[in-house]
């Protein structure tokens, strides 16, 4: 395990990796989950081996620190994870990105391009207050006291077991945070950056999640935009090897 600081009062941000050629990849989770538990299995492929893999827990999840006066918005989170490959001496990685973390991811390649070569988003979020639906929505429904002093524990009985395996591992206030700012969005908005991107970019989008809003406009700025079968939010789990064809760029 690796770490780096990430604030002035010595938080840090923290990852594992298994080595391998450059350019690294480097795996962000979603909101309430952990890396290398959604992208370890993926990593490992045959088809994926050989290249050095970092998988990255943004701050208040999973094995990173969770400062209580941190902001959590995206481009803290952003910032945090440029402070991790900055430590890592990694540039020109591929992101390989999933919901709330390819926002960040997003954020990250417009703040420090010299970081970010490709993304391959997993249904990212890309426009500020999503419909009530989205997962980040019943979060930051709440206040952040009442999400810290009994919302949270009333979210992880309705998420369903797979989700909540890794958000009780989050922190509470960092989780309400992050979901806030989340749906606050970053300036530019998300979806504005990443068709600005002058690199390769990838859009995953699970078949069952229904139709991407905005799908063809982001075609139109030369992101690849790949619907796949059998698959919902997420991918990586419904259909790995559509994910893992996707990674090595071959979708």
């Amino acid at each position: 395990m690796k770490q780096a600081e990430f604030d002035d009062k010595g938080s840090c941000i923290r990852w594992t990796e298994v080595p391998g050629v450059q350019p690294a990849r480097v795996y962000v989770h979603g909101l309430g989950s952990m890396s290398a538990v959604y992208h370890a299995h993926i990593a490992a492929r045959p088809e994926l081996a050989g290249r050095r893999s970092l998988f990255v827990d943004l701050p208040g999840h999973g094995i990173s620190d969770r400062p209580e006066g941190f902001g959590y918005a995206l481009e803290d989170h952003a910032d945090a994870l440029a402070a991790a490959l900055d430590a890592a001496d990694v540039t020109g990685a591929e992101l390989i990105a999933h919901s709330m973390g390819g926002a960040v991811a997003i954020v990250l390649a417009h703040r420090r391009p010299d970081l970010v070569a490709r993304l391959v988003l997993t249904e990212a979020n890309l426009d500020a207050f999503p419909p009530a639906a989205a997962g980040s929505s019943g979060i930051a429904s709440y206040e952040e006291e009442e999400f810290v002093d009994g919302g949270y524990t009333r979210v992880l009985e309705k998420v369903g077991p797979l989700w909540a395996a890794t958000m009780r591992l989050a922190d509470a206030r960092a989780l309400h945070r992050t979901a806030v700012g989340l749906r606050r969005g970053s300036e530019p908005v998300m979806r504005a950056i990443l068709e600005g991107l002058a690199i390769d970019r990838v859009y995953l989008q699970g078949e069952s999640s229904g139709e991407l809003a905005g799908g063809d406009g982001l075609e139109a700025a030369g992101v690849r935009v790949v619907t796949v079968r059998g698959a919902g939010h997420n991918v990586m789990f419904d259909n790995p090897d559509a994910f893992v064809a996707a990674v090595e760029g071959n979708m």
